[in-house]
């Protein structure tokens, strides 16, 4: 591997912790705005949230994850907090028809890409954002959440799916 490559990657993989940091500090801010408690369970909680952001972990895997943490944590408390946390904006639940629900700690506004094939999910940033006050006033609708999604194939589905068609 060349010098330039293991820079990159190693930039590439700084940022991304910082920007786990940065997610898991507003968490925690919001969590204590909205009035909540930080208990051990929730910590935990947060915590297997964040240490998975990038694959936008369902409650199962979050609980398998949090329960190394906190002993006698159950399933049943992870929905109760994932719910509640979600439902006061401090993270995001993601609802499927065909998949577990998924959520992740990264409120701001981007695209998710859904993978078909491997139900992967990556984060797109927007380099533009739509202003839900201009829509609110424009069209008298009440905003009251946002979620952007594109689906199709990841590039490790879409080699495996090519490779399988020749």
């Amino acid at each position: 591997m060349t010098t330039n490559k293991l820079r990159d990657i190693l930039i590439c993989k700084s940022e991304s912790f910082q920007i786990m940091k940065d997610h898991r500090a507003a968490i925690l801010r919001k969590l204590k705005e909205a009035g909540l408690k930080l208990t051990s369970q929730r910590l935990a909680i947060i915590e297997a949230l964040m240490e998975n952001t990038l694959l936008h972990p369902g409650a199962s895997l979050i609980y398998q994850m949090a329960k190394k943490k906190v002993k006698g944590l159950s399933l049943s408390t992870v929905y109760y907090t994932l719910n509640e946390l979600s439902k006061h904006g401090i993270i995001k639940m993601l609802e499927f028809d065909k998949m577990e629900n998924r959520y992740e700690g990264n409120i701001t506004e981007h695209i998710n890409l859904v993978c078909k094939e491997c139900h992967g999910i990556m984060d797109y940033q927007v380099p533009i954002s739509i202003d839900s006050k201009e829509v609110m006033r424009k069209t008298r609708f009440w905003v009251t959440d946002t979620r952007l999604e594109y689906y199709g194939y990841c590039q490790k589905c879409r080699k495996k799916l090519s490779s399988n068609s020749t």
